[in-house]
């Protein structure tokens, strides 16, 4: 029998995110879209992930558990050296998606034969064990290149990407910031566009880009200098309107 491809593929790294990651797999399994791969590469976690993603029994879940720990950018290239699909999607283990997401976003792919897409999404942070939701982050609507480096608002978890675009191009091995630079890469060759119509919910961590700290804006200012060959002049304005959007949105961290 010929194995059947997926529409998309999605590619959900993890390590030790077993406090959030039924809430982040029930979230992709409860989209309106059915037409799916889910590929959890785990990425050698020490808590309980691996008991939380073997009760599930949904056929369309591929869980890949690695005997050493690689690392995010490993995990993630290795989801995209395995799929099949015609779409990638990124999820990471401690976001969740709204319903219809997936659907929304391929549609709008589909209808104006755009091969990079991104959405809006809502920032939120836990306090006292509740949720506090911020305000919505809404994108603006097209990013090229220049525009990106100075203003790096596209979130992983809301990105779907046409599979024969990134089929040669991997994340690097960074600290942080590597999905930064992998955008990067993709922004050189080709523009993204917003859906209006779906929805991320980003859990606000200390590692994430947006969380608007020192770390993050030195391995921008790295990243810029040895792989977006910028300019000392334009590196400073694109780390100055960077940590100015990020302030803007989230406010000091």
């Amino acid at each position: 029998m010929e194995k059947k491809t997926s529409l998309v593929d999605i590619i959900l790294p993890n390590y030790n995110k077993a406090k959030y990651l039924e809430e982040t797999i029930d979230s992709v399994l409860n989209q309106s879209l059915k037409d799916f791969k889910l590929y959890i590469i785990d990425d050698f976690s020490n808590d309980n992930s691996i008991n939380i993603i073997k009760k599930y029994s949904d056929s369309r879940i591929i869980l890949i558990p690695l005997e050493k720990n690689k690392g995010v950018s490993f995990c993630r290239n290795l989801g995209i050296k395995i799929s099949e699909s015609k779409y990638i999607s990124f999820i990471d283990s401690d976001d969740y998606w709204g319903k219809n997401k997936l659907e929304n976003q391929i549609k709008f792919m589909e209808k104006f034969k755009y091969n990079f897409t991104y959405t809006d999404y809502i920032p939120f942070v836990l306090q006292d064990n509740k949720k506090k939701f911020k305000k919505k982050i809404n994108v603006q609507k097209k990013f090229d290149f220049k525009q990106f480096v100075h203003n790096s608002s596209i979130a992983m978890s809301t990105v779907i990407i046409k599979r024969s675009i990134i089929k040669n191009l991997r994340f690097q091995k960074l600290k942080i910031c590597e999905d930064y630079l992998f955008k990067c890469q993709i922004l050189k060759k080709i523009d993204a566009f917003k859906c209006n119509n779906a929805l991320m919910y980003y859990r606000i961590s200390k590692n994430s880009l947006q969380s608007n700290n020192f770390r993050n804006l030195y391995w921008i200012w790295k990243i810029n200098s040895k792989f977006n060959n910028l300019s000392l002049f334009s590196n400073i304005i694109s780390v100055i309107s960077i940590s100015f959007n990020s302030i803007k949105k989230y406010g000091f961290k």
